[in-house]
């Protein structure tokens, strides 16, 4: 039994100082004043530094040198894991970018069998395409972008069943019949990479769409006359919600500034990490190329291929360059993700009987120590 003395704890409602964080059973046990700290719990002392909740990121592809959709394997997801644990990132949604109903399947099959295994950091599985508006493709390949088809849709369904899936579609491309099974389905959906008009998106988030992926990239831009996919988001009701990919090249600082004065908490972040902390400089697979230039991954077209950072340093992003308090930056890692997947009742704060995946850092945004159910790891 641990409790954790000596910071500024971000809980996710409030910042508290002079408090003690006690950790018990994989559990946060309780967060009370450090006077009424029980004698029995051994003590670290934080030295003054911020503690937060563990980072939730559910779209990123890869780790330091595996791709998950290439090798579809367990050491893949390991080694995915361990690369962003070490920037603070405790639960993640591998994520398959367009690629073959064969390997959808197989990713479903691995996933699966790590949850079952009792392994920690991947929540479920993030399945971006291959449904998407080919206009709209980005770096997706042209081989496998392609419309929905009911045989492949109904036995990703069948074989994702008791998985946390999220699917990235869109919409506009979808016979209504289609979009009616797929909304039926345990499978929560986003929309993304789409060409759809402001009155058509709009049309889906009345319709139970409740997601959009990486605003601002890979979907119908706001101008005054049409103002698209980006318009319909900015003007959609406190339900629907978007993610945003902080790098400073898939969007400028001040675009994210502006739509987090318009979203709020409707705003939340993700890597979109093709690799992080990637010592290579070129990747190809299956027609996706990935040029790496020490800051950004170019596909051979020169378009952005995902990213090279991890949640931490989209966070250090917001607050440094993007000027949101440290306290809502930190929610948009952790406890708003948390919320979408439908796990903000045991992950994403600092409450009792939440899992105990910690985070601490320095004033300076840097990872000093992480906690994985109630355990410090290495770093």
């Amino acid at each position: 039994m641990l409790a954790l003395t000596n910071a500024r704890v971000f809980t996710g409602d409030t910042v508290l100082t002079n408090h003690a964080v006690l950790l018990k059973n994989e559990r946060i046990e309780a967060v009370l004043p450090k006077n009424q700290l029980p004698a029995n719990y051994q003590s670290i002392d934080l030295q003054g530094q911020d503690i937060t909740a563990g980072f939730l990121d559910i779209q990123l592809y890869g780790g330091d040198t595996d791709f998950f959709v290439q090798d579809l394997s367990a050491a893949s997801l390991q080694n995915m894991v361990n690369t962003h644990l070490q920037d603070g990132t405790t639960s993640l949604m591998p994520t398959l970018y367009s690629t073959t109903q064969t390997r959808i399947l197989k990713a479903i099959e691995i996933v699966k069998k790590w949850i079952a295994a009792g392994k920690t950091g991947v929540l479920g599985l993030h399945i971006e395409g291959p449904y998407l508006n080919f206009a709209k493709r980005g770096a997706h390949s042209a081989a496998v972008v392609r419309p929905p088809v009911e045989a492949e849709l109904t036995e990703i369904i069948a074989q994702s069943e008791g998985l946390l899936t999220l699917m990235t579609i869109a919409p506009e491309i979808w016979p209504v019949e289609l979009l009616q099974l797929l909304q039926k389905s345990h499978l929560l959906l986003s929309m993304g990479h789409t060409n759809a008009t402001y009155q058509q998106a709009k049309g889906y988030f009345e319709g139970g769409i409740k997601m959009a992926t990486h605003l601002y990239n890979a979907m119908r831009p706001f101008e005054s006359r049409e103002p698209g996919v980006v318009g319909a988001i900015f003007d959609a009701p406190d339900d629907v919600h978007a993610s945003i990919i902080a790098d400073g090249f898939h969007c400028d600082f001040a675009a994210i500034r502006l739509a987090k004065k318009i979203l709020g908490a409707r705003l939340f972040l993700i890597s979109d990490a093709t690799f992080a902390k990637y010592q290579q400089t070129r990747f190809e697979f299956e027609g996706f190329s990935a040029n790496y230039d020490g800051q950004r991954f170019l596909n051979d077209d020169g378009n952005l291929a995902g990213s090279a950072i991890t949640l931490l340093q989209a966070v250090q992003n917001c607050v440094f360059e993007v000027g949101i308090p440290k306290d809502e930056a930190f929610r948009m890692a952790a406890q708003y993700p948390a919320q979408r997947l439908g796990l903000g009742h045991r992950l994403g704060q600092i409450k009792a009987g939440y899992q105990a995946d910690l985070v601490v850092l320095g004033q300076d945004l840097t990872i000093k120590k992480v906690f994985v159910k109630g355990q410090e790891v290495r770093i």
